[in-house]
């Protein structure tokens, strides 16, 4: 069965990365939330997409005291998921401000996570393979995942040989020998981002792990629809 993640909460439906669009996404079925954890200036761990703020100020300038109330501390928004695993994505990102080349932000994600003893509960993934390659080194017994916008060619070597569970690939390149090939090394395969239902049905037949959407409604009820159909040939 395919997971329906919803991105960055039931995004569609609440204010993106809110404990009301984690709690919305839990109330409609999601299997799991994907969120972005980044640091303030003061250390603190939060949830944000963006590095900067609307008006154009960088999160990693600005003390958490300081930031609009509508951004929660990660552990606030682990809360609010409960009732679903997480996919958090550490953002870690060369180009942009916040950019922490020691991976510091990761052993502080990876520190928070295992305070709570649920590993199975984490899917911790990021963009910066560095920075995935130190949460698998510091919590061994959690999840990990590289986000990339191509299944890499070299998966054995930059995925498998270290120790990753998956692979996030964007949406709109992904075919179903990829999916295939990565299954085939024993990886899952978790696509972003997805809100078109035939592509999600599309994507569900192919035998895709997971499928990270801003409408997670909408992903239930096709893979609802999917499950009828296969019971029903199976019944004829």
């Amino acid at each position: 069965m395919t997971n329906v993640i919803a991105h960055r909460g039931a995004s569609a439906s609440e204010m993106e990365n809110t404990p009301a669009a984690f709690r919305r996404a839990v109330a409609m079925g999601a299997d799991g939330i994907e969120l972005d954890a980044r640091r303030t200036r003061d250390g603190r761990l939060v949830v944000h997409h963006d590095p900067a703020l609307a008006d154009g100020t960088s999160i990693i300038d600005t003390n958490r005291v300081d930031l609009p109330a509508h951004i929660c501390d990660l552990s606030a928004a682990l809360d609010a998921c409960l009732g679903a695993f997480v996919n958090l994505e550490i953002k870690n990102d060369p180009s942009e401000p916040d950019f922490d080349p020691s991976d510091d932000v990761a052993d502080q994600v990876a520190r928070l996570l295992t305070s709570r003893d649920e590993p199975m509960r984490w899917l911790v993934s990021s963009f910066r393979l560095e920075t995935i390659d130190r949460v698998r080194q510091t919590m061994p017994a959690s999840r990990t995942a590289w986000l990339v916008g191509d299944v890499p060619p070299d998966l054995d070597v930059s995925v498998v040989a270290r120790g990753h569970d998956a692979v996030h690939p964007w949406v709109q390149t992904l075919t179903r020998d990829q999916i295939l090939r990565c299954h085939g090394m024993g990886v899952a395969v978790n696509a972003w981002t997805c809100d078109d239902p035939v592509r999600i049905a599309e994507l569900m037949s192919w035998g895709i792990d997971g499928i990270c959407t801003n409408v997670p409604d909408v992903a239930i009820r096709v893979r609802s629809a999917l499950a009828n159909a296969t019971g029903r040939a199976g019944d004829a």
